[in-house]
């Protein structure tokens, strides 16, 4: 499948082993977009990924620009988040697009919103007094959407 992560600045070493591990058993490319708020030689980053770092593709950014600069022209980028206008699921994703989330505790920065507020879905919560679901989680459900949309039907 042809379908790009991207996590914009993450923070929690295990959020971002096991978004690893779900894009290598996904075939997602992964993009970091550094700051990184750990080291990619952390115990835990690495323990949550397992053994399958061999079989993900993936690419580390030193900052957001670095990362939009190398996109092709018309790439689409679906922007994830709690409060986006639209629900993940009401968009048609195509192979290539690009599911972008922020970090844990701030989610995306608002300039990347402004720069594609069209793109800009949300993950609903029901709950009010609930901040946020996990980075992994929502990772999973998006992307398994898309995939899904692609005709994804089970092992290869």
């Amino acid at each position: 499948m042809d379908v790009h992560i991207v996590l914009v600045e993450p923070e929690i070493p295990p959020n971002t082993g096991n978004v690893a591990r779900l894009c290598a058993a996904a075939r997602a490319t992964l993009h970091l977009v550094e700051p990184l708020g750990f080291k990619l030689d952390d115990a835990q980053f690495k323990r949550a990924g397992l053994d399958y770092w061999q079989h993900l593709d993936w690419h580390r950014w030193p900052n957001w620009p670095a990362f939009q600069n190398q996109l092709a022209a018309g790439a689409r980028l679906w922007l994830i988040e709690s409060k986006g206008p639209r629900h993940y699921a009401e968009v048609c994703y195509q192979p290539g697009d690009y599911l972008v989330f922020g970090r844990e505790t701030a989610g995306l920065p608002a300039e990347i919103i402004a720069l594609y507020p069209e793109a800009w879905l949300r993950i609903p919560m029901f709950e009010a007094r609930v901040r946020s679901l996990n980075l992994s989680n929502c990772v999973a459900l998006v992307l398994y959407e898309a995939l899904r949309q692609q005709g994804f039907v089970g092992e290869i």
